[in-house]
């Protein structure tokens, strides 16, 4: 299928709210904080990317449902600091939404026009589907890496396109990756996506009308393995760093990893920035989130990489929100990716 109308819409909503992102970092960074259930830190960012999002994809889908991280509740709350993040939400949405479709951008999304209290909110809830392995639906991660995104470091709005539970289309913006991976004081900020059997690419955010450029992971082999690098989280909580150094030690690799928040992780390797992405289990009875991974899976296999979790099982997202399935994920080049499972499954005695 050639999804050329849905790639280009995914580039534009996605790349908006890359743009409204960095203007809530800008204005508003860590001002205004609630506590999610999981107790993750989450920013007016979230909410106004899940916004702006789901509202101009309903614009263009409006059958399409949408696997969201967040929802409206806690701004519809009579408190008044209820009131006071989401009168921030509106505001800033409203904002992104009132600027001009630029050249290069999608058409029929409406854009300039802003758009009431209750659209916006109702916008977040759409995001509260549960996910089906049938039909068309989008897995929308507003802001990945939420800490990367507070201390100025990495993070990633990510949207993927399911069609019958297979990640047929998936984008991602992140605000703060070099353009140029070899100029990291340059210009920054990058859109990648990719579509199934069509290859992955890579474009700068600000070039709504630029061409995009095809990119591919490093040809590693395994004779080579011991010159890979490692990309892992920088939180420890979202992955065992003392396994992958374990691991890392297996492979005979002695580079210090690369540590990034999000999946600027997918992104950094399915350009060549990186070599392998672990991320180890770290308690029997955790579920990996699919909008945490959708998007990176389709863009990585598309440059040239695999994408399993610890067992070797494809990542299976037509179980819901969460890989209820999988164990852990590891992400290298097809042609070392049986050599970093050996050594995962040695480190961690699995089969």
């Amino acid at each position: 299928m050639s999804l050329v109308q849905e790639k280009q819409i995914a580039i534009t909503v996605v790349s908006r709210a890359a743009n409204l992102a960095q203007s809530v970092f800008k204005k508003l960074v860590n001002a205004e904080t609630v506590t999610k259930k999981d107790k993750s830190p989450v920013t007016v960012a979230d909410y106004s990317c899940q916004s702006l999002i789901s509202l101009l994809l309903s614009k263009a889908y409006p059958n399409d449902p949408i696997v969201g991280e967040e929802d409206a509740k806690d701004l519809r709350q009579p408190t008044d600091e209820s009131k006071q993040l989401k009168n921030r939400v509106v505001d800033l949405v409203n904002a992104e939404l009132s600027k001009p479709q630029a050249a290069g951008e999608a058409d029929d999304l409406e854009l300039g026009v802003t758009r009431s209290e209750t659209e916006l909110l109702d916008a977040i809830d759409r995001g509260t589907f549960e996910g089906s392995a049938k039909g068309r639906m989008w897995c929308l991660d507003p802001i990945d890496g939420t800490k990367g995104f507070l201390r100025g470091g990495q993070y990633a709005v990510c949207l993927a396109l399911l069609i019958e539970g297979k990640v047929e289309l998936g984008v991602i913006a992140c605000p703060n990756l070099p353009v140029d991976p070899s100029k990291p004081d340059g210009p920054r900020g990058v859109v990648f996506g990719a579509i199934k059997g069509q290859g992955a690419f890579q474009r700068p955010i600000s070039e709504t009308n630029g061409p995009l450029s095809k990119i591919s992971m490093n040809s590693i082999t395994k004779e080579s393995i011991a010159q890979a690098s490692f990309c892992e989280s920088v939180e420890s909580g979202h992955s065992s760093q003392g396994d992958s150094a374990n691991i890392a030690k297996e492979l005979n690799i002695t580079k210090e990893p690369v540590r990034m928040d999000s999946q600027a992780k997918y992104c950094s390797i399915s350009r060549g920035d990186g070599d392998i992405y672990l991320r180890l289990p770290v308690s029997a009875s955790y579920e990996e989130k699919i909008w945490d991974h959708a998007p990176g899976r389709l863009l990585v296999a598309e440059a040239g990489g695999k994408v399993t979790d610890i067992h070797n099982k494809d990542l299976d997202f037509s179980l819901g929100r969460t890989l209820k399935n999988n164990k852990g994920v590891i992400v290298a080049h097809e042609s070392i990716h049986g050599d970093v499972i050996k050594a995962v499954q040695k480190v961690l005695n699995v089969a």
